[in-house]
C-alpha cells in the first residue's frame, strides 16, 4: 500500500507564496505522472498542474503564470511553487499519481494524498 504525503499548505495573504510538496517513499516503481488537484467546498475538483516521468509539465490556465510544478530529487516526489496567490486559489490541494500512462490519460489515479489546505485571504 502506497501513501502519498503532502505538505506545505497554510494560510497566507493575497500576493503571498507557498510551496507544496508531495512524495511517496519506499515504492518500487516510478510514477508516470504526478498531478496536483484542488477542490473548494461545494465545487468540483479541478486539475492544477501535472508533470510526467520525462519532466513534461502542464498547468491550468488560471495558474499558468503563477504556479510552477517540478520534480524533486528523490524518486516519486514533486513540488508546486505557488506565487502571487489569490483568494480564489483557496482550496484543499491533493496530490495524485499513477504508474501507467493509460491511467494518467483517463484521469484515473491509483494513489492519492490526504490533501493540504491552502487558504488565501484578501
Amino acid at each position: 500500500q502506497v501513501q502519498l504525503v503532502e505538505s506545505g499548505g497554510g494560510s497566507v495573504q493575497a500576493g503571498g507564496s507557498l510551496r507544496l510538496s508531495c512524495g511517496a517513499s519506499g515504492y518500487a516503481y516510478s510514477f508516470y505522472c504526478m498531478v496536483w488537484f484542488r477542490q473548494a467546498p461545494g465545487k468540483e475538483r479541478e486539475e492544477v498542474a501535472r508533470i510526467d516521468s520525462v519532466g513534461s509539465t502542464s498547468c491550468a490556465d488560471s495558474v499558468k503564470d503563477r504556479f510552477t510544478i517540478s520534480k524533486g530529487n528523490a524518486k516519486n516526489t514533486m513540488f508546486l511553487q505557488m506565487n502571487s496567490l489569490k483568494p480564489e486559489d483557496t482550496a484543499m490541494y491533493y496530490c495524485a499519481a499513477d504508474v501507467f500512462r493509460s491511467g494518467c490519460g483517463i484521469n484515473h489515479y491509483s494513489f492519492w494524498g490526504q490533501g493540504t489546505q491552502v487558504t488565501v485571504s484578501s
